[in-house]
């Protein structure tokens, strides 16, 4: 299952993410995380300390080896230089598992180990002011998009996405590259105003969007919560001394967070779950296929000098039953 956790800056995103994920590691299921926010916070956030958050290796940094990985023998793409963030796979194209070994994991995956279980966590790489000027933070982000255009999961596997705050993400397809998007509201004006932003963009693309309300500190929270998102709201969380003693770098056993919260995120992973029967494998490719005609009719046939439309395959339709089929050597 593909999760994205989306919200305004400072909504809590990257905390309920960072909780979720220890919820899928308490009970062994394979999980790989990423860190796909402009604020690169999810690693802290899981209990790595500073030193280990810089030893990360950024996702951008090796998107030439991801290209080359990730085209194999697809005979409609003549080389890494002419793939872009949204070039859909094809016959021939290598393609993504969750629990496997493969070059793009083991260049950009490292292992966390949480009390309970340990996941793969991925970064894209913090935006640097060495970047101000020459580059789009969105160019670091396009590894990610590329990595879950080639993802085959099924169901009991896991990617949790902590994506870019805000609504940067309707800058590319990325926001339809996923089962269950979670969005963090916080019960003020500002805390919804994402929210109707999403579901404006989303409305016509079939995304599964749920609202998470957090800091929510009394029914009142609630209630404002409900009448300005309706049934769209799942769950809430409310003041958690777990989370406090995890900000300050002493996390207790994740089994000691409160039972009203632990109760909340059996609920995210319950319908998370359930969307897995939503699955439609054809409108997933076909919306990939979109994005990437409108990506390089703006900008990626001048980039590239290449007519970027040749790269899909009209026969190729991703789905699971690449994920029992041989890797292209």
């Amino acid at each position: 299952m593909k999760i994205a956790f989306v919200g305004k800056g400072g909504s809590g995103k990257t905390t309920l993410s960072s909780l979720f994920i220890r919820h899928l590691a308490a009970d062994r299921a394979p999980v790989v995380a990423v860190d796909a926010d402009i604020n690169q916070h999810l690693g802290a956030a899981l209990g790595l300390d500073e030193e280990e958050t810089s030893a990360l290796p950024a996702m951008g940094a090796q998107l030439p080896l991801i290209k080359n990985y990730l085209r194999g023998s697809n005979p409609r793409i003549t080389s890494a230089e002419t793939m872009i963030k949204t070039t859909p796979p094809g016959e021939g194209s290598r393609l993504l598992r969750i629990g496997e070994d493969n070059p793009v994991y083991d260049a950009c995956a490292r292992p966390v180990e949480l009390d309970g279980g340990a996941v793969r966590l991925m970064v894209t790489g913090p935006f640097t002011e060495s970047d101000l000027g020459v580059a789009c933070y969105h160019s670091k982000v396009g590894a990610v998009e590329l990595c879950l255009n080639h993802l085959v999961d099924g169901p009991g596997e896991y990617v949790v996405v902590d994506m870019t705050a805000g609504s940067d993400s309707f800058a590319s397809g990325m926001f339809t590259r996923f089962d269950m998007t979670f969005l963090v509201a916080e019960p003020t004006r500002k805390g919804v105003s994402v929210y109707r932003q999403y579901k404006e963009y989303a409305r016509d693309f079939g995304v599964c969007l749920k609202v998470v309300g957090n800091k929510v500190q009394g029914p009142d929270d609630v209630d404002f919560l409900r009448e300005e998102v309706g049934e769209d709201l799942l769950v809430t969380f409310g003041h958690s001394g777990w989370v406090r003693a995890m900000e300050k770098g002493r996390p207790p056993r994740f089994g000691l967070l409160e039972e009203h919260n632990h109760q909340a995120l059996r609920t995210l992973r319950e319908t998370a779950d359930g969307s897995y029967g939503l699955r439609d494998w054809q409108r997933y490719t076909r919306q990939m296929v979109h994005f990437h005609l409108k990506n390089a009719e703006s900008w990626g046939n001048a980039k590239t000098g290449a007519d970027l439309a040749a790269q899909v395959d009209p026969a190729f339709v991703l789905d699971e039953r690449w994920a029992t089929s041989p890797q292209p050597a």
